[in-house]
């Protein structure tokens, strides 16, 4: 028997298709919810049901709960899964799912209440005994309060919007003379963002690395954690590539860490699928920073190690059920790697590039797993997040997956956008990565205002070299509208391109 029958998906794109997905394992009819520019989205064209819920605005669709809560009564669904972003992280939202005799797939509004204030998770924390980043456990009341703070805190530090997220609402802080306008700059954006203006200060940590303990715990007592992600390599706070396992995190200090995050998941009842999320210093200190209360992002590379389906457990846990994983019999095998596809062109600051894809070819082969939610003749729309797909790679070592990845970003073709794939390439081709050697600072050292090429070896240049002058060869086209997918060639096959290349 099913756990639920019908499972109503308040998401969009790559998430709303994997919830699907799941969903069709364990036996369970799916609903997709669309706004008016997502009426063709593959998503929509995958779900058993599709309802429309409003126009492209996400306040007027995505982040509606009562059109949402509308279409999960007049479809019969059960249960609601809200995938990430949008009202994954809600408590109002999982209350009103409550309310309306419909199970939320996610942790109850009272942890997300706990974990959703940087602050008071903080304090949660410190009293459970689980280490946090040196600083001020309340926001700062005003400029003189955080002035005094960050003389007795020292620098470099960090300003943090107590109710942010996302990368948002955060300054680096080099000394004082800078204090005053980080401060100004990252109370307006937390205003502008969250509608908190309240911001708290942290230590800034020497070489960190951002790694997260995935957990899970069930309403039958368990409470477990399934390994660590690798998320250093970030841009302007926004996650780029991860990988499982870290190559700084020793066994001792991964059963540590993981320790430490069931206990804090413990500390405000969890239940369901989420996410620990530590820093750690060149010395391995590690420091609580944040719990992500939903199912994350890069949640497939912890899949593709460990063998498991953390969208089935979530569901499974929501319907009651205990989970189905054993904690005794949990064996890591292999390295996996992911990195996020988006519609953005890296050379003009990353902008958005929406339109019309004309030609798509995913990479395959032995451990590679693409979660796309675009297909050729899907028009990209402006009004979302910029993220297409999520490409993942798995071998047996991590300089093979490495290469492997390297091979996959090289058969990737999306025509008709600008993407980072280009990008995404120089970034796995760089020593410094393939050494295992990077923080935090990967992106702004190696990345930014420079060549991106860094050293790469004269095989990577070259690679990167063709890459780029494709992307060009994109930005200077008119959008294509009579040319099909037949059309279009894939330039890496190009003789003459090769024979340049050669010859270079």
């Amino acid at each position: 028997m099913p756990y639920f029958n019908k499972i109503l998906i308040a998401n969009r794109g790559e998430i709303a298709i994997r919830v699907i997905r799941a969903c069709r394992e364990l036996g369970i009819r799916s609903v997709a919810v669309f706004s008016s520019v997502d009426r063709n989205a593959l998503f929509v064209r995958m779900a058993d049901e599709a309802v429309h819920i409003g126009p492209a605005p996400s306040r007027e669709s995505y982040l509606n709960t009562g059109k949402i809560l509308d279409a999960a009564k007049k479809t019969g669904a059960e249960a609601i899964h809200p995938g990430y972003g949008f009202l994954s992280e809600n408590p109002g939202f999982s209350d009103a799912v409550k309310a309306a005799g419909l199970v939320f797939i996610g942790p109850p509004a009272k942890s997300m209440i706990a974990m959703g204030e940087k602050t008071r998770a903080r304090q949660i924390m410190h009293a459970a005994g689980v280490p946090v980043v040196p600083g001020t456990l309340e926001p700062c009341r005003d400029f003189d309060e955080a002035r005094r703070e960050a003389e007795r805190i020292g620098f470099p530090l960090m300003l943090k919007a107590a109710a942010g997220g996302g990368g948002k609402g955060m300054r680096r802080v080099e000394s004082m003379k800078e204090l005053q306008g980080a401060w100004e700059g990252c109370v307006g954006e937390a205003r502008s963002a969250f509608n908190d203006e309240r911001v708290y200060i942290e230590r800034y940590l020497e070489e960190p690395h951002h790694i997260e303990i995935q957990v899970l715990c069930d309403s039958h007592g368990a409470a477990i954690h399934l390994n660590e992600r690798e998320c250093s390599i970030q841009r302007r706070n926004q996650k780029l590539v991860e990988e499982t396992p870290s190559t700084i995190i020793t066994p001792e200090l991964r059963a540590k860490m993981g320790e430490v995050a069931v206990r804090a998941a413990k500390a405000v009842d969890y239940l369901g699928a989420g996410t620990v999320e530590f820093l750690a210093d060149k010395h391995r200190n590690f420091y609580f920073m944040e719990m992500n209360t939903r199912l994350q992002v890069e949640h497939p590379i912890t899949e593709m190690t460990l063998g498991v389906d953390l969208v089935a457990e979530q569901i499974r846990i929501a319907a009651g059920h205990p989970m189905s994983i054993d904690p005794a019999k949990l064996e890591r095998h292999g390295h996996a790697i992911e990195v996020r596809i988006c519609a953005e062109d890296p050379e003009n600051n990353f902008a958005p590039s929406p339109g019309l894809i004309n030609y798509l070819r995913l990479p395959a082969g032995p451990g590679v797993r693409n979660d796309c939610g675009v297909y050729a003749g899907y028009t990209v729309p402006m009004t979302y997040d910029s993220m297409l797909a999520k490409l993942i790679v798995w071998a047996e070592t991590r300089e093979r997956a490495i290469d492997r990845m390297r091979c996959a970003l090289e058969e990737y073709v999306v025509r008709g956008v600008i993407t980072n794939i280009t990008y995404l390439r120089a970034i796995i081709s760089h020593p410094a990565f393939r050494a295992g050697d990077y923080t935090t600072a990967f992106i702004g050292e190696y990345m930014e205002g420079r060549n991106p090429l860094g050293e790469a070896s004269a095989g990577d240049e070259l690679h990167a070299v063709a890459a780029a002058a494709i992307a060009a060869h994109l930005r200077e086209q008119a959008p294509p509208q009579t040319r099909g997918p037949q059309a279009v060639h894939n330039p890496w096959r190009t003789d003459a391109l090769r024979r340049g290349l050669r010859e270079r």
